[in-house]
This record gives structure tokens, sequence and C-alpha cells, in this order.
């Protein structure tokens, strides 16, 4: 039975357009304009798949004055890759995404301050083990889900999954905003992955690309500068047309490019029911304003349950957490920076390490206002650091572990770069990556994967960690060791301390201890008892020691 589609498209000062599709032989149907600045039109429609296509009076400057153009729906939910046109599906008379089924909506999700997030690009994140073309789905995501949860990570952060151009990609290039990148798998695969991660109690954020657009992604073509600005604002950081969200309509009362990323946001919220967005570039997005709006707007389509928006503003700045600011948390590559030269050995700087490692220091206000990382897709694997500084093997493990121990005790949320959990050594590259599996049958990488698992248990263990709290109470210069304490008012307490010396450090004593008793040394899994506020330990060059309170 065939049923009347509406076909839409917001083109306020376009002249024409017309609808193009499988289901008239690719003959033009008109389409009228109504006072919105929609141009509709319907079709009788049966059950089924669809391909179509707008045609369009351009408005933008780089065609001849009123040009036609064939463009994609802006709105489109799916792309056919090889023809790059517009898939539409109904089903009971009505436009579907897929007929997904959601099974675990109702499972309790972790909340912001207890993340321990895992970053990952679904096309290197699975395959590299006997078969290097084989796999980089969504589905073999969910085969690896059970190593995930064996890691103990609760939340994924998925590099940008909106439909690019070709293949592979970083994805920081989205074509269109409101389709999935085809190469991974169908839109209710996609689906089924989140819903998989929540199963297991996993978070899903997005890698939201709302800075820019890939070039010919279709509002481009329609009318340029009505979404856009009109040349980029700094093209040495310019990745394509940048969304101009100053931009107000006053004959319709409504800032275009706020209005299309705001239905986006919408849609990925209520379509796939994702837990988060990482916003890309936010430094670049420049517009708090729009940023306060958009977070809003969040917040209003996840309602009861937790929804997390961090900035990647670099450098990064507090104010775009503050009292006054929009956004929950943001990247700290400062955190990045300052780890990866105290574990290099290449400075001590008591001050800058305290700033790493406790971000109020630096303005920030709470737990969840930073994400720290060890690196992330944007830089090298710390092996590759090291491997540069000509620190390998042991040495490099050793180190490894170092900065795992500041990642997971310091005041903010971890998250995890795929790969750096057991010693990924490949360098970055934007060409195919995929992750090294076998590694992890050597024992120094399955003994580094030990550790980051362990040290992601404490952390669920010991709610010290989750809080703002920590105070440095021992600062030694010449020695080059820095003793911390983190704590929560029900009694959870935990000591790091930290020789970023080439020295081994035998006998050496800690005073002012935080408290009298016994406390369990996590990393050598043996009690010691501290007596007149001070413990003596053998500290081992470049390596901490983690002392839990035991109660």
């Amino acid at each position: 039975m065939a049923n009347q589609i509406e076909f839409s498209l917001f083109a306020p000062y376009n002249n024409a357009a017309t609808l193009i599709g499988s289901f008239s032989d690719w003959k033009e149907i008109p389409m009228q304009k109504d006072k919105e600045g929609f141009f509709r039109t319907k079709v009788e429609l049966e059950d089924g798949a669809y391909q179509y296509k707008f045609r369009v009076q351009s408005k933008s400057w780089f065609f001849e004055p009123d040009q036609w153009v064939d463009v994609n729906d802006p709105y489109a939910t799916d792309i056919d890759n090889p023809t790059q046109n517009c898939v539409l599906t109904i089903k009971d008379g009505e436009r579907i995404v897929d007929t997904y089924v959601w099974q675990h909506d109702d499972k309790p999700l972790p909340a912001d301050h207890e993340l321990v997030i895992y970053e990952m690009h679904v096309g290197d994140f699975s395959g590299g083990e006997d078969d290097p073309y084989a796999r980089g789905k969504y589905k073999h995501v969910i085969e690896k889900l059970d190593y995930l949860c064996e890691l103990g990570v609760n939340a994924i952060e998925l590099m940008p999954v909106k439909e690019y151009p070709g293949d592979y990609s970083w994805g920081y290039n989205p074509r269109y905003f409101f389709a999935t990148e085809s190469s991974y798998g169908s839109t209710a695969e996609l689906k089924n992955l989140i819903d998989e991660c929540h199963a297991h109690g996993i978070r899903v954020l997005m890698d939201g690309i709302f800075n820019h657009s890939e070039a010919e992604s279709p509002l481009t073509q329609i009318d340029h500068d009505y979404w856009y600005h009109h040349e980029p604002r700094d093209p040495d950081n310019n990745w394509g047309p940048e969304f101009n969200y100053e931009h107000y309509d006053e004959n319709l009362e409504t800032h275009p490019a706020r209005r299309f990323v705001g239905d986006a946001v919408r849609f990925w919220i209520e379509e796939y029911h994702i837990d988060g967005i990482r916003y890309d570039a936010a430094r670049q997005i420049a517009n708090y304003d729009f940023m306060h709006w958009i977070v809003q707007e969040t917040k209003q389509a996840a309602g009861a349950k937790p929804f997390y928006n961090i900035a990647e503003h670099i450098p990064e700045t507090t104010d775009i957490t503050g009292v006054d600011g929009p956004m929950d948390g943001c990247w700290h590559e400062s955190f990045y920076h300052c780890i990866l030269e105290h574990i290099s050995g290449e400075t001590f700087d008591l001050e800058r390490l305290k700033d790493a490692l406790d971000a109020k220091r630096q303005g920030f206000l709470g737990a969840t206002n930073v994400v720290n990382y060890l690196t992330n897709h944007d830089h090298n694997h710390l092996m590759v650091e090291l491997a540069d500084r000509d620190i390998f093997d042991e040495a490099a493990f050793k180190r490894l572990k170092l900065g795992a121990v500041m990642l997971m005790t310091a005041v903010g949320v971890p998250m995890i770069w795929m790969g750096e959990e057991f010693g990924e050594y490949k360098p970055k590259t934007i060409e195919q990556n995929k992750i090294e599996w076998s590694l992890l049958e050597n024992d120094l990488n399955r003994g580094l994967f030990e550790y980051y698992k362990g040290l992601i248990s404490l952390r669920k263990e010991s709610h010290a960690l989750y809080t703002e709290n920590i105070n440095f109470f021992h600062e030694d210069p010449e020695g080059k060791v820095l003793a911390y304490v983190r704590w929560n008012d029900e009694g959870s307490r935990v000591v790091v301390v930290a020789n970023f010396s080439d020295q081994y450090l035998a006998g050496y004593r800690i005073e002012n201890f935080p408290e009298n008793g016994t406390w369990h040394e996590w990393t050598g899994d043996y009690d010691i008892e501290a007596g007149d506020n001070n413990i003596m330990i053998d500290l081992p060059e470049y390596e901490a020691k983690v002392f839990v309170w035991q109660q």
C-alpha cells in the first residue's frame, strides 16, 4: 500500500528546488517553497528502500549565479557508498532509520566522575592479528567487549563515525551529519554496538565535529555563506568550511548553523542513545553562546541519563568548564606534555608536575572538568616517544607504568588511547594502522596490561580517586621524588610516592605520612606500618609506590 511521504529541504534564499529519485526514474518532481523557507513535496511510496537527491539552484559563491546543482539531503540518515545517493527506508508508511530494537536501555551506567574512557578508531581497533585486511567494523568491536571489560574501562570514545568520503579516514572530514560511516557497518550494527556496551555497563561517547564540515557537504553546495563563514578565520588551523554560529537570520528568526547542528546532536542522542560528546576543535568554534546552548540541548535530549560534554580546546582553557563555562570537561593537554617529559627524564619541575596532577592549581574546578591522558589519536604512543629518546625494553615499560600510576591517580577523568595499555609501539599515521594485538603474548606487554587493569580496579574500589582532594605532602627536588595523598570524606585514602630519578633510592624515608597504621602497598602487594608519621621504603628508579589505607 502506498503512502504519502513528504520530502523537505530547508533552503530559504534559493529560488527553486526539485526532487529526483529511484521512484521517479530520476526525473524531476517539482517542490514548492513555504514561508518557513522549506521546499516541500509529497510522493506516494510503498514500504521499501529508495534512493534520492535534490536538485537546487545554488546560492554558493563558487557556482554560477543560480546554477542548478545536485545535492544530497543534509538530513539524510543513510548514504549509498558507491552512488553517493541518499537512501530512504519506509516501513509501515513511515520514514525509519532501521528496524533495530533496543534491548538494554534500562541498564545503569556509570556517572561522569566514575569514568575511565577508552578512545578508539573503529577501523583500526580490531584486526591486525593474522588477517591484516579483515575486521575493523562495529561488530568486531563487540567481539572485543570482553577484553575491554577485563581491562575495566567503562566508557569508550569513538573517533568520528559520521559518513565521510572514501572507506578509510580518521573521520574529521564529515560530509554528512546524520548518516553513519558505511565502511564500519549498518546503522543497526552501530546501534547494536552501543546497546551491547550499555549491557556491559559501558557508556559510549561520540567524537563530534561541529567546527567544520568536509568541503562537499550538502549545505556548502546549497548556500555556503548562509551556514558557514565565507573564509577560514585562522587559515593555519582550517580543516574545511567553518560553521558560522554568529549568523542570525532575522526574517526567519533563526541561527541557521545552530539549528542544523542542534538537530544533528538531538538526533544522535535520540536515535543512537549516545552518552556524551567530545567537541573537536572547540577553540576554533570560539562561541560560548552556541556551546552553552548545545550543551543544554544534549542534557534535555538525554533526559535522566548522564551525558558528558567534553571540549577539545588546545591549549586548554579553564573558562570552558568554569562557573560560566559551557562544557562539563576539557581535554587536559598540559597533563600529557608534562608527564611525558617527566617519565622520559627530560625534566623535573615540581610545580609543573603538581599542576598536571591537580588541575585546580591551574584554575579548573573539579574532578570531571579535565580528561587526562598519556597520549591520544593526535600523538604518538609513549613507546614511540621513549624509543625516540633511546629508552627501550624493560626501561621503557617501567616508565609506562609510572605514567599509568600518574594517569589513574591524578585529579580528573582518565582516558586511554587504544593499545597504550599494553605498549603499542607503531607511530601515528593517518593511514590504516591496526593495533598489534599479538603483543599481548609477550610477558612485558601482558604485564603492562595487568598493571593498567589493576590500577583501574583500584580506582573503582578507592573512591578517594573520584574526588578533587589532593595534598602534596612530600617534595624532594634533589631526589626527584614527589608524594601525594588522595582522600574522600568516607575514609578512603590513597598515597602515591613517585621517583622520577634514574637512581635506586634504598631506605628512603617519607616524613609527614598522612596516617599511622597499616597501609597496603598495591604495586608489590604487601602491608606496611606507618609510625611516627613516616615510613621507610626502597624506591627504585622511575617507579611509583601506591599505598592504600586499610581502615
